[in-house]
């Protein structure tokens, strides 16, 4: 480990294994670990200056939430995005993120400035859209949705948010003004039903949005 990485990461909290997981799903959401990359515990375990036991507990874990894959001849990978996988984990977010913004809607409280901070997002990342690049784009765009989630349950948006990290933000499609378009244009909607107090609406349309993106990030795929 450098002296700069010790710098950055002075060391291992209480738990070795959280600390090691940590790092990991920041290394992979950066792109410094990329999908099919042999990930070694030996390799691991001096990269973060622990023994092997909390790197191989770590991609237990990682493995039981599906950032991780092993196969007998690779043994350790991040894993790859087939459609299919793309398509079921869509799917698992549009319920998830309907559920969490009813319940945003729900439990909003006028005196809360949930409501002026989302729509404050909405209009940077309108501005931004031309602007921006799409790395900053996709962070913004991550900032609205969890503050819509977490106003309505801090444990949903928990889930939601380990579903968000099988999805690397460098795979992102908010580089592409054709779709960001698009998905800023719903993202008003949304923000108009949130306005209104109607959880339905916003409900649904947030399991729109987010199918909706499931097809870019599909043709994406495809193309």
């Amino acid at each position: 480990m450098s002296s700069t990485d010790a710098m950055e990461h002075p060391g291992p909290p209480m738990s070795k294994t959280a600390y090691v997981l940590d790092r990991m799903r920041g290394e992979i959401a950066s792109g410094a670990i990329i999908p099919g990359e042999s990930l070694k515990q030996t390799d691991l375990a001096a990269r973060y200056g622990v023994s092997p036991t909390p790197v191989r507990e770590a991609l237990r874990l990682l493995q039981a939430e599906g950032t991780i894959s092993y196969s007998p001849h690779r043994g350790a990978t991040v894993a790859g995005m087939s459609a299919e996988r793309v398509r079921d984990l869509y799917l698992l977010r549009a319920t998830m993120e309907s559920l969490a913004t009813r319940l945003a809607v729900e439990r909003l409280a006028d005196d809360s400035g949930t409501l002026e901070l989302v729509q404050k997002l909405h209009r940077e990342l309108s501005r931004g859209r031309t602007k921006l690049s799409g790395g900053e784009l996709a962070q913004l765009n991550k900032t609205l949705h969890f503050a819509i989630y977490s106003s309505g349950s801090t444990i949903v948006a928990e889930h939601i948010n380990s579903l968000w990290r099988l999805i690397p933000p460098t795979v992102t499609m908010w580089d592409q003004p054709r779709i960001t378009k698009v998905l800023v244009a719903q993202h008003a909607k949304i923000i108009e039903a949130f306005a209104s107090r109607d959880a339905a609406a916003a409900a649904d349309l947030m399991s729109d949005h987010v199918m909706t993106a499931a097809r870019f990030r599909e043709q994406q795929l495809t193309h």
